[in-house]
Formats: structure tokens, C-alpha cells, sequence
């Protein structure tokens, strides 16, 4: 026990502040995220009126809303929102972005983002252009 004290206080004081100088900065440097929840699907955010039903609109249906409204629909789900014409309805006709923006939509799983949902909106003010 004796020897390594002894070797402990040997180390210079500079040395052991140095180190713990070093650490609390590696720590702080490498615990920092710069992701967020918005990055999942599309990095990007297209002028509003670029956003196209097939590149960007497509997509979040796929991934977050057709496993129930499928053709036929599931689990309740009142229509598909399979095709272009059926979301573009749905935008229309069907209260489906205040449906995605209260979060009521969809009730399982993870919620839209907020780009997601914001490319919607663009969408349906773009005209909803599908290519």
C-alpha cells in the first residue's frame, strides 16, 4: 500500500490536472449530439414549392402510415393512402394534416416529425404536385 501512494504522489501535480483537464473535455466533446428526431427521413428541406407526392410525400406514407391504410384499410383506418389521388383526397376532403399535426396520427408508433408534417403542408401549398 505504501509503494503505491509513494508512486501516486511522485506523479507531478501538473501531470494528474492535465489528465483530468483532458478527460472532463473528452467527455464534454464526445456527450454533445447534434441530431434530432427531424432527421429521419429526409436530411434536406426543399423549398415548399419543390415538394413532389412521388420524392417526398410517397415516402412518409409508406413509412409511417400504410400499415393501415392500406387497399383494403385496417384497424379501422377510414380510407387507404396508398396512391397520390387517395392523399391528395385525404389532404383535401379528409382533415388528414390536422390529423398528422395534432399528433391523433397515426396512434401507434412514432408520430410524424415536424418536417414530415411541414412537407405535407408545403405540398398541399406547392399544389400538390406529384413528380
Amino acid at each position: 500500500m505504501n509503494s503505491i501512494s509513494n508512486i501516486f504522489f511522485k506523479i507531478p501535480i501538473m501531470k494528474i490536472q492535465y489528465f483530468f483537464t483532458i478527460l472532463i473535455l473528452s467527455f464534454l466533446f464526445f456527450s454533445c449530439s447534434t441530431t434530432s428526431e427531424d432527421e429521419d427521413l429526409d436530411q434536406t428541406d426543399p423549398p415548399a414549392d419543390n415538394i413532389t407526392y412521388k420524392a417526398h410525400i410517397a415516402p412518409i406514407m409508406s413509412s409511417k402510415c400504410n400499415s393501415c391504410h392500406k387497399n383494403p384499410p385496417i384497424n379501422n383506418a377510414p380510407m387507404p393512402l396508398i396512391t397520390y389521388e387517395n392523399v391528395k383526397d385525404a389532404v383535401m376532403n379528409k382533415g388528414l394534416i390536422g390529423q398528422v399535426d395534432s399528433g391523433a396520427m397515426p396512434p401507434a408508433g412514432s408520430d410524424l416529425t415536424d418536417t414530415q408534417v411541414k412537407q405535407i403542408k408545403d405540398w398541399k401549398a406547392g399544389g400538390y404536385k406529384e413528380k
